[in-house]
C-alpha cells in the first residue's frame, strides 16, 4: 500500500474533522492512521496489524487502524512530528529517537543499561519514566501508552572482520541519528555516520558504510545479511519501542474506547515481546546458515569504553542519578 503526500494530508484534516464532531456522529466511524519506519514482515508491523484486527472486531468496525509500515509517511522523525501536531495518530518510535523531543528520554535507549527484556520491562512502572511522559504530554502533546522490547542490538560488518573495539577504529559504522549513539560509536572509536533506515540496505550494498548495527530481527528482515558477511554478537543495547499516540486525539475518545485499545495494545505488545525473543534464540543460527559468518566476542571490552564515557557525558540531559537508578530496578 503507498500513499501520496496530497492524500494523506487530506485524510489527516479529515480525521481531525472526526475529531471535532459531536460524539454521536464520530462513534459511526473513526479513522485512526498508524505509521511505521519497518518492514511489514517486522513483528512491530505485525503487532500493530494485531492491535487493529482485535480494535475493529471488538468496537464494531467503529474504530478503523489503517497502517502503512516501511516509511511510506517519511522519516521516524517526520511521523513523531506529525504525531506531535495531530496530522497522524498513532506511530512507534525509539526512546533514543523520541530524545529529539524531550531529551531526557534517551537515557531509555543508553548502551549497556538493561540487562534482558525482563528488566527493560520493568521501566514504565519507574517514577522517573512516568514523569518523562508526563513531560512529553506537557510539551510536546504526545503520549507513550506502551514500552515494547525490540530486541538486543548487534554490530554486523562487510569485509571488514570485527572482533573487538580495536578493530572498530575508523570503521564507518551506520547509527540511527541519535546522540547517545553517535557517542557510543565514538567510544569504540568508530567513525559515526547517521543514515535513515529505508535507506540503509542500498547505503550497505554500496559501502557507503562498512556496517551497521540493529537487533536480529531486524537485521533479517531488512535482508541485511544479504549484503554483510559478519555478525558480531556485541548485545550493545536492549532497545524499546514506544507506542506513541496524539495527545489531543486520544482525550477526544471515550473513555470506554480508550479502554479498548489500552487493552488490544496490552495484548499486541506481549505477543510482540514473546515473538521477538523466540526469534532472536533461532535467528543466529538461521544466520549463520544463510552465509554469515557468527562472531562471539568478549561483551566486557565493548562495555567498557562505552560505560567509562556515555552515562557521564549525559548526565546533564538525563538528570544526576538517573541511568545508576535504572540500572538497580
Amino acid at each position: 500500500m503507498t500513499i501520496s503526500k496530497r492524500t494523506f494530508l487530506k485524510g489527516s484534516v479529515l480525521v481531525a474533522g472526526s475529531v471535532a464532531m459531536p460524539a454521536v456522529l464520530r462513534a459511526q466511524a473513526t479513522v485512526v492512521r498508524w505509521g511505521e519506519l519497518l518492514a511489514a514482515s517486522h513483528p512491530q508491523v505485525q503487532m500493530a496489524e494485531r492491535v487493529a484486527k482485535e480494535v475493529k472486531e471488538k468496537s464494531g468496525g467503529r474504530i478503523d487502524i489503517q497502517l502503512f509500515p516501511n516509511g511510506q509517511l517519511g522519516s521516524g522523525k517526520d511521523m513523531m512530528e506529525s504525531v506531535s501536531s495531530g496530522a497522524l495518530q498513532l506511530t512507534t518510535d525509539g526512546a533514543g529517537a523520541l530524545g529529539a523531543f524531550l531529551p531526557a528520554l534517551s537515557v531509555v535507549e543508553a548502551p549497556y543499561l538493561w540487562r534482558d527484556a525482563a528488566h527493560l520491562a520493568k521501566v514504565s512502572a519507574s517514577p522517573e519514566f512516568q514523569k518523562m511522559n508526563a513531560d512529553l504530554v506537557a510539551r510536546r502533546g504526545m503520549r507513550m501508552l506502551n514500552v515494547t522490547y525490540y530486541g538486543k542490538r548487534h554490530l554486523t560488518s562487510g569485509s571488514r572482520a570485527v572482533k573487538s573495539p580495536a578493530d572498530m577504529v575508523g570503521f564507518k559504522l551506520r547509527v540511527p541519528p541519535v546522540d547517545t549513539f553517535l557517542a557510543m560509536a565514538d567510544a569504540w572509536g568508530a567513525k559515526a555516520t547517521p543514515i535513515a533506515f529505508p535507506e540503509l540496505y542500498l547505503a550497505l550494498s554500496q559501502g557507503a558504510v562498512d556496517g551497521q548495527e540493529n537487533p536480529l530481527p531486524t537485521i533479517q528482515s531488512g535482508k541485511f545479511h544479504e549484503v554483510q558477511k559478519h555478525l558480531v554478537l556485541t548485545e550493545h543495547i536492549i532497545t524499546p519501542r514506544m507506542v506513541i499516540v496524539n495527545e489531543a486525539f486520544w482525550k477526544s475518545l471515550p473513555a470506554a474506547d480508550r479502554s479498548l485499545l489500552e487493552a488490544a495494545f496490552n495484548a499486541g505488545a506481549a505477543w510482540q515481546d514473546k515473538e521477538l525473543l523466540s526469534q532472536e534464540a533461532t535467528l543466529v543460527g538461521t544466520l549463520k546458515a544463510g552465509g554469515m559468518n557468527v562472531v562471539e566476542v568478549n561483551v566486557e571490552e565493548w562495555r567498557k569504553p562505552v560505560l567509562a564515557t556515555v552515562p557521564a557525558k549525559f548526565e546533564a540531559k538525563w538528570g544526576k542519578g538517573t541511568f545508576e537508578s535504572l540500572l538497580k530496578l
